[in-house]
């Protein structure tokens, strides 16, 4: 069984302009300063704990906890909003339904969201059942930590060199490559494809269109790897010199 495993901020849905939104009121109900927009962005895919230390330059004094809160209600309340949005990216329903129809593929999520914004956000796009395992920063360590990917695994019965994680942060590869799972970048994500390529990616895709083909060439490479290579004729004569002799 191949595993097909999911990001979903930035690889799935684009929710850059919610969550610099969530990250702008939190920081000014916090009396902070607010972090540049790229700064925002690079952080997404950690858990939301993890990614304010980070934003926080790892300061022991710096109020993560409090900010993760404020973040948290801010997001709720931007979620109830007429104008929210966390769009699909192009492409990335068809590359969903084509996946599903396959009998030797199942889907996964690994996300550094919560249960419930995941819930959100498959609600929201009739994707609800689509994914056998949900993976998310409830649940396991935040990433780069490879426990998202391990327990995915389990989960379906899939095999490192059989699963692909798709993504679009370094902290996806990273993970990835540490579970023994095979990566693959999306460029339209958060992270830059030198930030992907040089954390792992063993591919990276710029559209849909490409990502299909991508994640068959590494589940082709993957049962190359592990199918047993055919004797060569030197093996083979020998085998019978020595069959020969007996």
């Amino acid at each position: 069984m191949k595993l097909a495993l999911f990001d979903c901020d930035g690889t799935l849905v684009d929710s850059q302009n919610v969550i610099v939104a969530a990250m702008t009121r939190a920081f000014a109900r916090a009396d902070l300063t607010l972090p540049p927009r790229e700064a925002l962005l690079g952080i997404v895919g950690l858990s939301l704990l993890e990614a304010m230390r980070r934003l926080g330059g790892e300061d022991p004094q710096f109020p993560a906890e409090r900010l993760a809160q404020l973040y948290r209600e801010a997001f709720h309340e931007l979620r109830a909003e007429p104008d929210f949005a966390e769009p699909l990216f192009p492409g990335v329903r068809r590359v969903l339904d084509h996946l599903a129809a396959r009998d030797d593929v199942v889907l996964g999520i690994a996300t550094g969201k919560s249960q419930r914004g995941v819930a959100a956000v498959l609600s929201h796009h009739g994707l609800q059942g689509r994914f056998v395992t949900i993976q998310t920063a409830d649940d396991a360590p935040s990433k780069p930590h490879p426990a998202m990917v391990q327990q995915a695994m389990a989960a379906v019965g899939a095999a490192p060199l059989d699963t692909v994680l798709i993504g679009d942060t370094s902290f996806d590869m990273v993970m990835a490559r540490a579970a023994g799972a095979r990566a693959v970048g999306v460029t339209w994500g958060y992270h830059a494809p030198e930030m992907l390529r040089s954390s792992g990616a063993e591919r990276l895709v710029s559209d849909s269109e490409t990502l299909l083909a991508a994640m068959d060439e590494l589940w082709a490479d993957s049962l190359r790897l592990v199918s047993p290579l055919p004797a060569s004729a030197e093996d083979r004569t020998e085998r019978a010199e020595t069959a020969d002799e007996r």
